[in-house]
């Protein structure tokens, strides 16, 4: 048994709780290298095997973000937070749409208490905790919101007594249901939008529900178990984080931080699988306690059916959901689905742990709208990034004669199998967005203490590299390329840096950030990014709140926005002191935004009880456009 409370550790000090990092650094640390900002900036220094790469133009005085002059984006911006409130810009308003614990049906009305929270049996009733990847979905006229409810924190959910740790079967299943994905229809009532109580179309999924296993890892051998020798249907997604919408409107939602459910009551079952994926131990919740299904002693092969990215039905609620197998195994941070210049469909997917990859899947077949959709997510080839120090890169197919691995093996070890061929090892790839006016993409690379310091769990360099250029990374930065041929199934690309996180109120060298950022934009560890339809790039925070130290004056968690042609960049909206910003979609006509607020502090947002996550429509007065 372990001697921590692992509820209590953040899912990266998890890991480390897993796989330590050593006392000393094996590199020299940069932050005590003697280095000036300009120099660094102006791309004159290099740093290991890499050199720092900015986008042409980027840092000039003209685009770094400035007080007045906001003319894009339509707004003045907001400062800094450090109080439990949400702040937005003058001429906005906002109205918390749904919270942990509300009802998505009439009989669930009641099911909350503010001082109990909810009880195992209306569990499944109603809305989920901690939202996270969000897609708005219109159905018959109808608008749908398909929302994750990405992990739980028990020592709010379950009795003081249980002191976060479930006690009982029955504590594990409440568990259980306020986790997964929640599809319900909302309607603006006159007074803002609400959830529609009742509705066909409202459903909740959780770590419970029966669904597919599709694509070449279906029936495998690694992935029968002996409830499912089949291998064919699996209970349960889970961890569920960032999201995707496929250009035939479903919904895909990520499994992330999945390893933390398992744990090992018997002796550990060998393959270097599990260390790579950080299986092993005590798991998070004490799931193999009660469940055998999460006992990797009794069962070896349950964590081998989760790491994918399940494709959901907003519009049926009898579908089953479908796990997507082709797409890799791996923490699946989102998925940005893409039709490429030739026609054939291309999933972006960021691996979201320190010094993995990211990837990018791309059919065999071609589609076109209101064509079948069947084997496009189950037929294809899977790729890694390799990013040069020249500002080149190159997409390296992961198949059997790149790997030595056969295409099962591949699916399921994905982390392995792309350390064989040399992808790039990132700093914790989060979300990816595409340009919807330009053929060109993003990922948030949200930071990564072991930069210099440790290899990854799979003993891959982690030294610093042209894209990700500091050591001890604590700010992030996002990575931006152009597909060869404006095509983005092309295995060539060219990329830049669009921004670096930094305090340029403590540091004058590269922990200051980039020149777009400043004393009124300064950000730290950026998540969750989306596009608005106008080629805005929404950027959402999920980094230190502190307000001291290396992220003194940049207070709670925030949303901003920036223009991809001239590299500004400025503040949106704040969150409450604890939470961070995660998700983000609009209304069907572009009027409202709907954000994402999980792990609140204080007792927001009722001002009084148990701190609740939710979802928080955002508007202008005047009703115009934002989005």
């Amino acid at each position: 048994m372990s001697d921590k409370n692992l509820v209590d550790l953040s899912w990266d000090d998890f890991d480390e709780h897993r796989d330590p990092r050593p006392d000393e650094n094996q590199f020299d640390a940069v932050v005590d290298r003697a280095v000036s900002r300009r120099g660094f900036l102006g791309g004159a220094l290099a740093f290991g095997s890499g050199a720092a790469v900015f986008g042409t133009g980027l840092f000039s005085s003209t685009t770094a973000a400035r007080a007045d002059g906001h003319a894009k984006f339509g707004f003045k911006p907001v400062g800094i937070a450090t109080d439990y409130e949400i702040h937005v810009p003058e001429g906005f308003e906002h109205k918390v749409l749904v919270r942990w614990g509300d009802a998505l049906w009439s009989d669930a009305k009641d099911a909350y208490s503010a001082e109990t929270g909810v009880s195992v049996e209306m569990s499944d009733k109603v809305f989920g905790e901690n939202t996270d990847g969000m897609e708005l979905f219109e159905v018959d006229g109808k608008q749908l919101i398909a929302v994750n409810s990405e992990y739980v924190n028990p020592k709010i959910n379950l009795p003081v007594e249980s002191e976060g740790t479930p006690r009982t079967a029955e504590e594990v299943v409440l568990l259980k249901n306020l986790q997964g994905v929640t599809v319900m229809e909302v309607a603006d009532t006159g007074s803002g939008f609400e959830v529609v109580l009742d509705s066909d179309y409202n459903r909740r999924i959780t770590h419970e529900t029966e669904m597919k296993i599709a694509g070449p890892l279906a029936g495998h051998a690694l992935v029968q178990t002996q409830a499912d020798p089949s291998g064919m249907m699996v209970k349960g997604t889970m961890n569920n984080c960032g999201s995707g919408k496929t250009l035939w409107d479903t919904y895909l939602t990520c499994e992330e931080n999945f390893n933390g459910y398992f744990g090992a009551t018997g002796e550990m079952p060998e393959g270097e699988g599990y260390k790579r994926y950080g299986i092993g131990g005590d798991g998070r919740y004490a799931y193999e306690k009660f469940d055998e299904r999460y006992d990797v002693s009794k069962e070896p092969n349950e964590p081998h059916r989760h790491g994918f990215i399940t494709e959901i039905d907003p519009a049926d609620p009898t579908s089953v959901p479908v796990k997507r197998t082709a797409l890799g195994r791996f923490k699946h941070e989102n998925a940005e689905m893409v039709h490429a210049k030739d026609g054939r469909v291309v999933v972006y997917m960021g691996d979201d742990e320190r010094g993995e990859y990211l990837y990018k899947y791309v059919s065999n077949a071609t589609w076109e709208k209101g064509a079948p959709t069947d084997g496009l997510l189950d037929d294809g080839v899977l790729y890694v990034a390799k990013f040069n120090d020249d500002q080149s890169g190159e997409w390296l197919a992961l198949t059997p004669e790149t790997t030595g691995m056969d295409a099962a093996e591949i699916l399921c070890f994905t982390r392995m199998a792309a350390s064989k061929v040399g992808g790039t090892t990132m700093d914790r790839p989060e979300w990816v967005a595409s340009n919807p006016l330009k053929v060109e993409a993003y990922c948030a690379l949200t930071n990564n203490k072991n930069r210099g310091v440790k290899p990854n769990a799979g003993g891959d360099d982690t030294s610093v590299n042209a894209v990700n250029p500091r050591e001890t990374n604590k700010y992030g930065q996002i990575v931006r390329w152009t597909p060869a041929g404006e095509n983005h199934a092309a295995d060539g690309f060219t990329w830049d840096l669009y921004v670096m996180a930094g305090n340029p109120t403590v540091y004058d060298n590269e922990y200051g950030g980039s020149d777009n950022v400043n004393e009124g934009n300064m950000f730290n560890s950026p998540d969750g990014m989306a596009f608005s339809s106008d080629g805005l790039l929404w950027i959402q925070t999920d980094g230190n709140y502190k307000n001291e130290g290396d992220f003194a004056g940049m207070g709670n968690n925030q949303m901003l926005v920036g223009d991809p042609e001239s590299g500004e960049i400025i503040r949106f909206m704040t969150v409450p002191n604890g939470a961070e910003v995660t998700g983000l979609c609009w209304s069907a006509d572009k009027t409202v935004a709907f954000v994402g607020v999980q792990h609140p502090g204080g007792s927001w947002p009722d001002g009084a009880g148990k701190p609740r996550s939710s979802v928080v429509a955002v508007w202008r007065q005047d009703k115009a456009v934002f989005g």
